[in-house]
């Protein structure tokens, strides 16, 4: 096994078209797993850890621009109020360990149907940057995920940030596992409010062959909220009730396909709950 240590973004851009077959490492607390356990034995190994702008975020317009290479901890330290829901996200990651080495440039390049990060950037409408030597472009969260543990980037290309605006309203993020964190989840559900444009923004997570959105829950909750009164007890069941067959998930070991089902019911109308208190309370703060 070759191991490259490019010193510059476009060093690494250099080396994945020279070796489209070569795995990106950062945190390497997914590739490091499957190599352990002898899943996946690439010829190439392309460090990314000694690229500065990786590691770095900044404003960049309406948006928030998250270098791929930013770990959780750090997210959450310094982006918690900015990003909530992907920060809520990050703290179910692994243990602190794995929360100072792994990145969320990382969990969109295993592509995996549970991984934690990425229902809230569905339900935030962020946008993943990559490029190559070819040139750059913006992939929607939607669009990323091609199938279980595949996604949209070319041989050539890597990820290079993340795209998010700052939340516009309250986000929420939630959870079913064995235990709170250092597990894979049986399911995960998050939902984001934009008051101002009237919109709701969901994900869904380890309950699909990719993560998912709920379009339909979304387009009745923006159709039937009241955003100055209070939340009906009917619209949250029927939010729940679309958000859980917007699902498709499976039996294995962690869960059942009907216990997903019936878990993302609960996860959705309760984390609506949060988000519509917390809502409330800064509408009345404000007042």
């Amino acid at each position: 096994m070759e191991f490259l240590r490019p010193a510059t973004w476009r060093e690494a851009l250099e080396a994945k078209a020279a070796h489209p077959g070569a795995v990106p490492i950062a945190g390497g607390t997914d590739v490091m797993v499957e190599l352990n356990f002898d899943r996946h034995r690439p010829e190439v190994l392309i460090d990314l850890t000694t690229v500065p702008e990786l590691a770095e975020w900044a404003p960049d317009g309406d948006v928030l621009r998250i270098g791929a290479g930013v770990p959780y901890a750090r997210l959450i330290e310094e982006l918690g109020t900015r990003v909530p829901g992907l920060a809520m996200a990050g703290r179910t990651v692994g243990s602190p360990q794995i929360r100072n080495r792994g990145t969320v440039g990382g969990n969109l390049g295993s592509a995996s149907p549970a991984g934690d990060a990425h229902p809230p950037l569905l339900a935030a409408g962020a946008g993943v940057e990559v490029e190559s030597v070819r040139g750059s472009r913006v992939i929607p969260a939607h669009e990323f995920f091609t199938g279980p543990k595949r996604n949209a980037l070319a041989d050539d290309e890597l990820i290079a940030a993340i795209r998010i605006a700052p939340a516009p309203g309250p986000q929420q993020f939630s959870k079913v596992g064995t235990r709170n964190a250092m597990v894979i989840a049986v399911c995960t559900f998050a939902v984001s409010l934009d008051p101002a444009a009237g919109t709701v923004g969901t994900g869904i997570g380890s309950a699909g062959p990719t993560p998912l959105r709920a379009r339909e829950a979304e387009d009745f909750l923006a159709a039937e909220l009241d955003w100055d009164g209070p939340l009906e007890d009917a619209v949250a069941r029927r939010f729940g009730e679309l958000v859980a067959r917007a699902a498709s998930p499976i039996d294995d070991v962690r869960g059942s396909a009907d216990y997903r089902r019936h878990a993302l019911g609960v996860l959705a109308r309760r984390t609506l709950t949060w988000a519509w208190h917390e809502h409330r309370s800064g509408r009345q703060e404000c007042a």
